[in-house]
């Protein structure tokens, strides 16, 4: 259920802000709406916290067991984060001079042994030498007044020194060859190489230093939670409105703010108001009021809490809580969608191995792995059902695991025809008794929601409006039936015991849309209600429409099973012939390994894709609901 709140102003004196924030957050029961402050302080706490954001998503998570767990002060972090900014700056420097001279030694490489202060030495004496890389067929036609003294011949080019006394004519004829000249290091290759090695322990002793600090990174998170409830003091301190007062030809200065909490609270807030001299106001809240939604359930189904949190979704405080159905309809999703007992068999397997380990430790079952026993179970309930079985054709399966299905949805009577009026009738496919399943499923979860509004507007005539939208859907499952399914099997001019089907569904979606029609909007008058609906005529027509693609829209459920089957199956075709020979066995047993994971990858993406969608989109389109809310979040330590 959404537990119900209380709107709440409290007034204080302007001087008692700190002191009055700091009693409310350790009673730790207010909501406060306030969400934008002032000052430098603010800034700075946001930069502090993004800088030790960042520095911690820089260094990663600590393997388990290396964390120091120590809780470090926000000044600590800080500066852990100033050293690990500097050494993270500092290796990327060396990461270039690393690269630098690798190409550098590279380059040098195929020259051997180089040291340019020798070369350069011989200047001194009057001999000039330099270094060339000349093609072969250059090197044959050099002027003879060019002395090189060859030193390797391949049949591409010459490496050679060039020898320069500063005879006549000899500065132009080497001048012609400054293309083919090579650019001496400005250290020698083993000074290089040292240099490397140099830089190389740098980088080394770095990423040590950055490991120290990977093992601080739980002390970091703790003192960002730290400064994020320093940021939060500090929005609330600058951010509540001020009024100034004349009281006894004083002048006081009052501030204030709105809230929501518990009404099962509100004694103890009055009591802290009464002991500290607050004042306070406690009122209903209105729909105009963008109140916090807490949600509180049974263990049960608090089950279907993770689902919710990670989609984010948090229902409006004036909406419905839905968790119990969400959880009853998306673990049913998750069982047609997978469709596979023998799936099912691994999720209860998986879920198996934390479950043993929480109970041997004595510790309680975490909800994800109870969630996860409760999918693995559906799973293999729809694949008893239907008897599907790791995708194998039903041939292949023991008699036994046969008997357990449901003839008139199970593979076993794949090609066998039913007849729902009489062997004189026309007749239905398993699959297409698989498509009346999912469409009834869809009716039942779309007439629970609307049934649901009528429970809410019982106390006004708006209640037919309600009826009339399950009427409505009623007459139009017929048609779904007859449209998609068969409509031989279900014509529009169907009679069965002397009732004519098809007239009926035409005369329910009649009556029913007058009723949504006429009472759909009712605010206390049936004249303003009708007129309402006149304004939106186009809308209104539209929703007959969607009530048609809602139902239809449920049909996913049997095709995403369809698909995953025959990808099942598929599996099982290509390993098949291979499993005659022990070599091609072990592929064989890859194969199947890799195909069937896969296909439970899919199958997930399709339960949050579909599965998913039709309790948020269409079971809580009906409800009206937009998931517009947010958590009740109360100021505490």
């Amino acid at each position: 259920m959404i537990v119900p709140m209380k709107k709440v102003s409290l007034f204080v004196l302007s001087d008692k802000k700190a002191e009055t924030l700091k009693k409310l957050r350790r009673l730790g029961l207010l909501h406060i709406e306030i969400t934008e402050g002032s000052g430098s302080r603010i800034e700075t706490l946001r930069e502090e916290i993004s800088t030790l954001e960042r520095c911690i998503s820089g260094l990663g998570k600590p393997e388990k067991g290396e964390s120091e767990g120590k809780a470090l002060s926000p000044a600590e972090a800080l500066a852990v984060a100033q050293d690990v900014a500097s050494l993270t700056e500092e290796r990327q420097a060396c990461q270039a001079e690393l690269a630098a001279l690798e190409a550098e030694l590279a380059r040098l490489k195929p020259w051997g042994e180089l040291d340019p202060a020798a070369i350069r030495g011989c200047a001194d004496e009057g001999v000039e030498l330099a270094l060339y890389e000349i093609p072969a067929s250059e090197y044959g036609r050099l002027d003879e007044r060019v002395r090189t003294l060859c030193l390797e011949r391949t049949k591409d080019s010459v490496k050679c020194l060039v020898i320069r006394s500063g005879a006549e004519g000899e500065e132009d004829a080497v001048a012609s060859l400054d293309a083919y000249r090579f650019r001496l290091p400005a250290e020698s290759t083993a000074a290089l190489r040292q240099k490397r090695e140099g830089v190389g322990d740098r980088v080394r002793a770095i990423d040590e230093a950055l490991a120290g600090c990977l093992r601080k990174v739980d002390g970091m998170k703790q003192a960002v939670h730290t400064l994020e409830k320093e940021l939060e003091f500090e929005v609330y301190a600058t951010g509540m409105a001020e009024e100034s007062l004349s009281a006894g030809g004083a002048g006081v200065s009052v501030s204030y703010f709105q809230g929501y909490l518990e009404a099962e609270n509100v004694d103890r807030l009055k009591k802290a108001a009464k002991d500290n001299a607050w004042g306070l106001l406690v009122e209903e809240p209105t729909e105009e009021d963008d109140v916090p939604t807490k949600l509180k359930n049974n263990r049960f189904v608090s089950l279907v809490y993770p689902i919710t949190e990670f989609l984010g979704t948090v229902p409006g405080y004036f909406e419905f809580d839905i968790s119990g159905w969400f959880l009853l309809f998306i673990v049913i999703f998750f069982g047609i969608i997978f469709g596979d007992g023998g799936y099912g068999l691994l999720i209860c397997a998986i879920a198996a191995v934390p479950t043993v380990k929480a109970l041997a430790s004595k510790k309680a079952v975490p909800p994800t792995v109870l969630l996860l026993w409760l999918f693995g179970l559906s799973t293999v309930l729809w694949g008893t059902l239907t008897c599907t079985w790791f995708g194998l054709a039903p041939e292949q399966l023991p008699q036994w695991l046969k008997s357990l299905s449901v003839p008139v949805i199970s593979n076993v009577n794949a090609d066998r025809l039913w007849y729902p009026f009489g062997p004189g009738g026309a007749g239905l496919t398993t699959s297409q008794n698989l498509q009346i399943f999912c469409f009834t499923l869809a009716l039942v979860q779309l007439t629970i929601a609307h049934l649901k509004c009528a429970v809410r507007d019982r106390h006004s005539i708006k209640i037919l409006g309600d009826i009339g939208s399950v009427i409505q859907m009623l007459g139009i499952y017929y048609i779904v039936l007859s449209l998609v399914v068969s409509s031989a099997v279900f014509p529009f001019g169907l009679v069965v015991n002397g009732i004519p089907v098809g007239t009926v569904a035409v005369i329910l979606i009649a009556s029913g849309f007058l009723l949504s029609f006429v009472f759909s909007n009712y605010e206390g008058s049936i004249v303003k209600s009708i007129l309402a609906s006149l304004v939106n005529i186009v809308s209104v027509l539209l929703g007959v429409v969607n009530v048609f693609s809602d139902i239809v829209s449920y049909i996913r459920l049997w095709a995403v099973g369809l698909a995953g089957a025959a990808i099942s199956a598929t599996v099982n075709e290509l390993a098949s012939p291979l499993l005659g020979n022990f070599l091609l066995a072990i592929i064989a047993v890859v194969l199947l390994i890799f195909g069937h994971g896969l296909n439970m990858i899919l199958n997930v993406l399709s339960v949050i894709v579909h599965g998913i969608r039709l309790n948020t989109l269409e079971f809580s389109s009906h409800l009206d609901m937009s998931w517009s809310g947010h958590k009740f979040q109360p100021f505490e330590e």
